[in-house]
């Protein structure tokens, strides 16, 4: 089978229609000369003003891969694509079935509103672990006392998200007059030791008819 080594579009689809699960690794894209550079216009305009994304073929490390174009900043991007057969049906991960009443569900919702942002941009997505590393090797290569990285405010936080769900109902409940009697979940029994008790031995038959057994005295 020969590979084309252009990218071949085959369709074009609504940008809602493609799985997040699917999509991978993003490339920018860049006309090959002069030649190139109207088609490539084209196609960015084109993309631009529609709400759909263009789905291609395209050789990679010997084999054809499934891509996905679109348009970022005036330039067109290509996203790898994972083909139908590589993603696994998560129907075997899922929990077993529970029951969510409505005022969790509310909950939920006002927690996820009270954590919601109109981008992902600031301090909270930045890649500190990098910016660390730099800083260490910059560090020893001019032989200079490594930086000292601040603790975090609070080391090792876990959000207990049924806990703030909770306080979430309670609030809501609260600002309406109402009552805010949140059931909290059972908690989970520590299972406690068995206490080791030893039996003490007691004697068989056997041993103890021959601790008290006497021995009779020898005839003259």
């Amino acid at each position: 089978m020969k590979l084309a080594k252009a990218i071949e579009i085959d369709a074009f689809v609504a940008a809602d229609d493609a799985d997040p699960i699917r999509i991978g690794e993003g490339y920018y894209l860049s006309p090959d000369g002069q030649v190139a550079a109207k088609p490539y216009k084209l196609l960015r305009e084109a993309l631009a003003r529609s709400s759909k994304v263009a789905t291609a073929k395209y050789a990679w490390s010997g084999r054809e891969r499934l891509g996905m174009l679109r348009v970022r900043g005036g330039a067109i991007v290509l996203h790898a694509m994972h083909w139908p057969d590589e993603i696994r049906d998560p129907s075997d991960l899922l929990p077993e079935p529970v029951d969510v009443s409505e005022e969790e569900i509310k909950g939920a919702r006002a927690l996820m509103e009270s954590m919601s942002r109109d981008y992902l941009e600031g301090d909270d997505f930045k890649d500190t672990y990098t910016e660390a590393m730099e800083k260490i090797i910059e560090a020893k290569r001019e032989k200079k006392p490594l930086p000292e990285m601040p603790e975090p405010e609070q080391p090792g936080r876990v959000l207990d998200l049924m806990a703030a769900l909770e306080e979430s109902v309670s609030k809501a409940k609260a600002s309406r007059g109402e009552d805010a009697d949140v059931h909290e979940l059972p908690k989970p029994k520590k299972k406690t030791a068995a206490k080791k008790t030893t039996a003490r031995k007691q004697p068989t038959k056997k041993s103890a008819a021959k601790q008290t057994s006497a021995r009779w005295p020898r005839s003259a």
